[in-house]
C-alpha cells in the first residue's frame, strides 16, 4: 500500500494536450505578427492607424514576440514544470499588454488597438485557465 502512495504522490503532472496545442498556435500568432512588425515597422502600423511610429519600440516589440512566440514552440514537449514558468511569463506579458493597451486606447490610441487588447485578452484568458489547471496538479 505504502509504494502505491508513494507513486501516486510522485507521478507525473500530465500537461493537457490542448494547451501543447495553445503554445504552437501562440507561436504561429506571434511570428506572424513579429515579421512585419520587424521588417517595416512604420508601413505596417500606418495601415492600422498609426500616424506616429517609433521603430525601434516596434521592433522591441517584435523581438519579444520572436522570443515567447519561439520558445513556446521550443517548450511545447516539455514537463509541467517548464508550463508552469511559461504560462507565468505568458501570464505577465498578456496583463501587462492588456493594461497597456486599455491605458492607450484612453489617450486617443488609433482604432486597431482594440484588435490588440481582444488578442492579448483572449491569450490572457487561456494562459490563466491552464495555470490554475496546473497549479491544482501535485507537482
Amino acid at each position: 500500500m505504502d509504494a502505491f502512495v508513494a507513486s501516486a504522490v510522485h507521478a507525473p503532472v500530465m500537461v493537457p494536450r490542448s494547451l501543447r496545442r495553445w503554445f504552437v498556435a501562440h507561436f504561429i500568432a506571434d511570428v506572424l505578427v513579429a515579421v512585419p512588425l520587424m521588417i517595416a515597422p512604420t508601413h505596417v502600423l500606418a495601415w492600422f492607424g498609426w500616424t506616429t511610429v517609433d521603430p525601434v519600440a516596434t521592433r522591441l516589440v517584435a523581438a519579444a514576440l520572436f522570443g515567447i512566440g519561439i520558445e513556446s514552440y521550443l517548450g511545447r514537449r516539455a514537463t509541467a514544470d517548464v508550463f508552469r514558468a511559461m504560462l507565468n511569463l505568458k501570464i505577465i506579458w498578456s496583463s501587462t499588454a492588456v493594461a497597456a493597451s486599455l491605458w492607450s486606447i484612453i489617450e486617443g490610441a488609433p482604432l486597431a488597438t482594440w484588435g490588440v487588447f481582444a488578442i492579448f485578452a483572449v491569450f490572457l484568458g487561456v494562459w490563466i485557465r491552464y495555470r490554475v489547471a496546473l497549479a491544482s496538479e501535485v507537482g
